[in-house]
């Protein structure tokens, strides 16, 4: 490697390695070690054609600068130290080690005994406290020096509002691998989710943010490529600022390619969401490899078990916790999420196990160091931030435990829809409270709506496919004898188990996955829908696909037929109502209460078209008359279209009810009417048609039908009197609009507006 060799002490900031077109400034982390020697290799990361010790030590930081190194170089460090297990330290410096603050990596892992700092195959109960010599440069990855030129066509981030946000869970492999309108050689890369093809069908769906599952670069464990699998999810991660060799198309050094699929989603107004993994490593417990923090400084990066930091805390389920209590840990983890905001230009994250990122020593504390630096962190604090809200450790789950600003999974609303549409007795009360946004949760501390992330599927579990046409889970081909995956999922499969073609099964299962996406979108809250599910993606009954890079787990695009046509247009109309229809996405919680608001004069007009009763005018000391208005922005009917009472949530047999959300009702603090459309939406569990009467409401005895799932095809307003009686199919929604003053037609027209444009 030829280059003008002037080294010099450098500086401790930024930490990594930096290229400054003069050369490369390379900045390490370690309290406890007493020597660190960079290693320089061939572009391939093949041969290692020097080793340079880093000069200077300063603030825990070691450091140098070399001049003449180009961006592409390829290196790697060897970091000297006690190897003390016992009292936490690991140092070995015949293991090369992965820099955390690589921007890319080179190569993949190759598993052999020499990637370990003890001796693998050692006789006895404490192999780990051995300590093995052998060199372990040939089978690891190696870290490569970035150029980060780029010139952005939309440099700044999308900024979609919390209450328009519509998630959309996908794979970058998984979702291009088998598309035909991708090139072959871009397939499964961000060059392939970047295509116009890909691009366009995912804006048509009316979402507005991808969420990609994670592209950290990640490990491969060994027990998996024994058995011919793979880690196909990729929550094993091993550096926190590279994106995974394996999903670019140009290669790993070439992050323009990130870039610019970021620049072309934001293009179309879609966001970036990134779900991260800043619980754990991939270096695992006291026998895992040595492969970069473990090596680097074992007792700052993990969490140790007290009076016995040989061992780790194992909060998270995967061997290791990563020890966010620690400064230079937490600066790593938000300098990395700064790093993908402010350099790679996306909007939000999303974080697995991220009850670990709130704990402390003495548990998990919403004003913990990392909840603390996000919420003040001028960066951080604009971008949304998406908990998993519970680990394995204990008091580990936390649903609606994450303080201001974060928004959360709710896993209770996908139990409680998927328990409720199985026919499960005793939810509805339970539904009530979801499709309200959890606020028994949710509802503190001026939390909003949106901060309940409701949803029926994700990655992990059924697929919406799955969900009804499984009762159990078929996951043989993981090599774990079906013991692996969910054994509680909910699921019902409609009376025949996988694929059929009874038309009567087939019927209602379509029917129950259009009853629950429209559940999930007519829902308050921030709904997320799982890639696929629009045309009834199937992974043929395994609902832990972690391990399963092939078709199981790739979306087959030639494989949509007619019903999955047909699903997609149905999701699209759902997505367009709710865009169209703010009172489905409400910025403040539906609580049923009777609220007085007023009415002011220059109001009255809209007032009167929306219903509006006038009560106690009175005259304000200017002389204009202002009206006071009773109103609940939120009714619960029974099917005879009266107020549900109290002991009737009770029954456990109630799977029918209905709820009318008032569009009257205040939409922000202000004591004023808002002027939405007053909605209606009918909800039928039971296995048989139910009469529905449909209510009064003052200003108009007019409803307009916009969604029945038992009709999903129907494109022309159906209109029905107040006092009217609905016959609602066994197991099916509604949707109406009251019509007044034509305000829902032109709604429907919006709606057709942009299912056409």
């Amino acid at each position: 490697m030829p280059y003008d060799r002037r080294i010099s002490e450098g500086l401790p900031f930024p930490l990594g390695a930096t290229w400054d077109g003069k050369g490369v400034n390379f900045a390490l982390f370690s309290a406890h070690a007493t020597k660190v020697e960079l290693c320089l290799f061939d572009t391939r990361g093949k041969r290692e054609v020097e080793r340079i010790e880093l000069p200077e030590y300063t603030d825990e930081v070691w450091h140098v600068h070399v001049a003449g190194l180009p961006a592409g170089t390829v290196y790697g460090y060897r970091v000297h130290g006690p190897y003390e297990p016992e009292a936490g330290h690991r140092f070995n410096p015949h293991k090369l080690l992965l820099d955390p603050y690589a921007k890319a990596h080179v190569g993949a892992l190759r598993w052999h005994p020499a990637l370990f700092g003890y001796t693998l195959n050692a006789k006895g109960d404490n192999p780990d406290l051995t300590f093995d010599k052998r060199d372990s440069a040939a089978y690891m990855p190696k870290c490569e020096v970035v150029d980060q030129t780029f010139n952005w066509t939309h440099p700044t981030r999308i900024r979609v509002p919390w209450e328009r946000t519509i998630v959309y869970e996908t794979h970058v492999r998984g979702y291009t691998k088998r598309h035909p309108g991708v090139p072959v050689k871009m397939r499964g890369t961000f060059d392939g989710l970047a295509q116009k093809a890909v691009i366009d069908h995912i804006r048509r769906l009316g979402v507005t943010s991808l969420e990609l599952m994670p592209i950290h670069a990640f490990v491969n464990d060994s027990y998996l490529l024994d058995k011919g699998l793979t880690n196909y999810w990729g929550y094993s991660t091993i550096g926190f600022f590279a994106a995974d060799p394996r999903y670019f198309a140009r290669g790993p050094g070439v992050v323009a390619e990130f870039k610019e699929m970021v620049d072309r989603l934001h293009d179309v107004g879609l966001e970036v969401i990134l779900d991260v993994v800043y619980n754990h490593t991939a270096e695992g417990n006291e026998r895992g490899p040595t492969l970069s923090f473990r090596g680097i400084d074992n007792a700052s990066y993990y969490r140790l078990m007290p009076e016995q930091n040989r061992y780790y805390i194992n909060d998270t389920g995967t061997g290791n916790t990563l020890n966010l209590s620690h400064p230079r840990v937490l600066q790593m983890v938000t300098d990395s999420l700064r790093y993908w905001m402010t350099e790679m230009n996306v909007d939000g994250f999303r974080f697995d196990l991220a009850t670990i990122l709130g704990r402390e020593p003495y548990g998990f504390d919403e004003g913990g160091g990392f909840l603390d630096s996000c919420r003040q962190d001028p960066v951080l604090a604009s971008a949304k931030l998406i908990a998993e809200p519970w680990d394995c450790g204990p008091g580990g789950y936390q649903v609606g435990g994450f303080p201001p600003g974060w928004a959360e999974w709710n896993d209770r609303f996908r139990d409680t829809v998927r328990s409720f549409w199985k026919g499960d007795e005793g939810y509805a009360a339970d539904l009530a409270t979801r499709l309200t946004a959890s606020g028994d949760f949710f509802n503190r501390r001026g939390r909003r709506p949106w901060a309940s992330v409701n949803f029926v599927t994700a990655h992990d579990g059924f697929t919406l496919q799955d969900l009804v046409s499984y009762n159990d889970r078929h996951n043989e081909a993981n090599g774990e004898n079906n013991n692996d995956g969910h054994g509680h999922n909910r699921s019902w499969n409609c009376g025949v188990e996988g694929p059929t073609d009874d038309p009567e099964v087939n019927v209602l299962r379509e029917r129950q996955k259009r009853n629950m996406l429209a559940t999930l979108l007519f829902s308050q809250g921030t709904p997320m829908m799982l890639a696929g599910d629009e045309f009834g993606r199937t992974q043929h009954g395994n609902n832990n696909a972690y391990c399963q890079d092939d078709e199981i787990s790739w979306v087959d695009w030639e494989g949509i037929d007619e019903r999955g046509r047909a699903l997609i247009a149905f999701v699209r109309k759902l997505t367009a109502l709710r865009h169209a229809l703010p009172v489905l996405r409400r910025g403040r919680f539906l609580t049923g209460e009777t609220r007085v608001l007023t009415l002011l004069p220059e109001v009255d007009e809209v007032a009167n078209a929306n219903g509006v009763a006038d009560k106690d005018a009175h005259a304000e000391p200017d002389g204009e008359a202002n009206r006071d208005l009773e109103v609940k922005d939120v009714k619960w009917l029974s099917p005879a279209g009266v107020e549900l009472a109290n002991e009737q949530w009770s029954d456990p047999a109630m799977r029918c009810f209905g709820l009318v959300i008032d569009g009257r009702a205040q939409a922000s603090g202000i004591r004023r009417p808002a002027s939405d459309a007053t909605l209606l939406v009918v909800i039928n569990a039971y296995h048989d048609v139910v009469d529905f009467t449909l209510p009064e409401v003052p200003g108009s005895d007019t409803w307009s039908c916009l969604i029945d799932t038992n009709a999903p095809e129907r494109d022309e307003l159906s209109e029905f009197g107040s006092g009217d009686v609905y016959q609602v199919t066994g197991r099916s929604l509604l949707l109406f609009a009251l019509h007044a003053q034509g305000e829902t037609q032109h709604v429907f027209d919006r709606l057709e507006e942009r299912l056409t444009g």
